[in-house]
């Protein structure tokens, strides 16, 4: 993976897409900044963003990853492995379906996905150092270079989606205590189903992370 280490610019998911559309794709590229000043969120929404937090953005093709993978839970697989990553430094951080960094009740961060023809991007904020009271922050203390290093050391394993799932799922317990946003409205998740291909089940619509 090579990675582009900047100090500060609007948003790394929208630096990376101009990035390739100028440069073309050619191997898995992240790109990793201090400060980002307009940063993308879910369904549109900004992140607020605080210097020494953690912005860095990413693309890869399709190719990079797991075979049985579906691209429409790509949101989770990246942040469940980020998630496991941080754990393993020692971190409580669960995954709230479908792609939000939780500790204890309180968010500390997020991913978004997109994807284009072959090419997956993806961008992930997490919080280092508090932003307001609506929001948390990481509950140990990172190395943002060595972070990276084990995060993509462990997406280059291409490890499947099925075993991924098989954990996530348990986890989905802790969500259900909360709420999702599905066509501009909030929705509980308490009495939800999720599928195996890491879609929702409600009210007879399946919804998935990439939407």
């Amino acid at each position: 993976m090579k990675i582009i280490k900047l100090k500060e610019i609007d948003s790394t998911h929208r630096y990376i897409k101009d990035y390739i559309l100028e440069n073309s794709y050619s191997e898995p590229l992240c790109v990793f900044c201090d400060f980002q000043t307009q940063g993308i969120g879910s369904r549109g929404n900004s992140w607020i963003g605080k210097e020494g937090n953690i912005f860095f953005s990413f693309v890869v093709d399709k190719e990079f990853l797991p075979d049985d993978l579906p691209l429409q839970s790509s949101s989770i697989y990246f942040s469940y492995l980020l998630k496991d990553v941080l754990k393993q430094m020692g971190s409580f951080v669960w995954l709230k379906w479908p792609n939000d960094f939780y500790i204890e009740d309180k968010k500390i961060g997020g991913t978004i996905t997109t994807v284009s023809k072959n090419l997956i991007y993806c961008g992930i904020g997490i919080n280092l150092k508090s932003v307001s009271e609506d929001f948390g922050k990481l509950d140990i203390n990172v190395d943002i270079d060595d972070m990276l290093k084990s995060y993509f050391s462990k997406l280059e394993k291409k490890i499947f989606w099925k075993q991924i799932f098989s954990d996530f799922k348990i986890e989905f317990q802790h969500s259900k205590k909360f709420q999702t946003t599905i066509d501009n409205q909030k929705v509980s998740l308490q009495n939800v189903m999720l599928n195996e291909d890491g879609s929702i089940q409600v009210n007879n619509k399946k919804v998935f992370s990439l939407r």
